[in-house]
């Protein structure tokens, strides 16, 4: 058998370089619509170019990347269009997600939950980067799609997640005490839910919730940038 077996190195290479870029892009190291030219990736990377490109697909799956037929890669520009898709698509995962975790959740979930809200209660100060502020918020989010016990939607979010920690982080209010209140009262009306069973309710606090971090995002936005759709009532 061992015969038929292919080596896994590379695909452990694979992901520390899709980690490294990542990370370069949620940092705003690597600027929206920057081109990824695979060679010079690899160059400053230290690795061949096959990593790189198998990267990019993954971070193409993410939504950080866009590929252009033989123009190669860019970071993706995310658009107010983009902005509704992402959160057109949170608005039903979350749903699922929260109602789930009413019948799943374990009372060692709903603690890490609390233990969570009070991390962001307490860390969310003047002077907090909005990386950390918005690493806080969906941090939560984390433990709600870990208790629902749906590994394909929990799949989902992963590769959604990315692109909703960039719509945060271009809106400076996560790292106000004003964005504290908000996640706070939401995540633990989304506690009290899980704790009570309520699926029925649950649908209604994981929409409110969802609404209300769209609400505050779009504020950026030009009022001429029109959407493909709307998560306003």
């Amino acid at each position: 058998m061992g015969a038929q077996l292919s080596p896994v190195g590379k695909t452990g290479l694979t992901d520390e370089v899709a980690d490294r870029l990542r990370d370069a892009i949620l940092s705003a190291q690597l600027a929206s619509g920057e081109h990824l030219g695979e060679e010079r990736l690899a160059e400053a990377l230290e690795v061949s170019r096959g990593p790189v490109r198998e990267a990019l697909l993954q971070l193409e799956r993410e939504g950080l990347v866009v590929r252009r037929r033989n123009r190669g890669a860019i970071v993706a520009p995310l658009s107010r269009v983009d902005l509704d898709e992402v959160y057109s698509l949170r608005l039903a995962i979350e749903r699922l997600a929260l109602q789930c975790a009413t019948r799943e959740a374990s009372a060692d979930d709903c603690a890490r939950m609390v233990d969570a809200v009070d991390e962001l209660r307490e860390s969310i100060v003047p002077g907090i980067s909005v990386q950390e502020a918005a690493r806080l918020d969906l941090q939560f989010h984390d433990l709600v799609y870990a208790a629902a016990r749906h590994r394909r939607l929990y799949r989902c979010w992963s590769e959604l997640r990315p692109q909703v920690y960039v719509f945060l982080l271009a809106r400076r209010y996560v790292s106000s005490p004003e964005f504290r209140d908000i996640m706070v009262n939401g995540h633990n009306d989304m506690i009290e839910v899980i704790r009570s069973r309520d699926k029925d309710r649950a649908a209604q606090v994981a929409d409110e919730h969802v609404r209300t971090s769209y609400l505050r995002v779009i504020e950026g936005y030009e009022p001429n940038d029109s959407p493909a759709l709307t998560l306003l009532p």
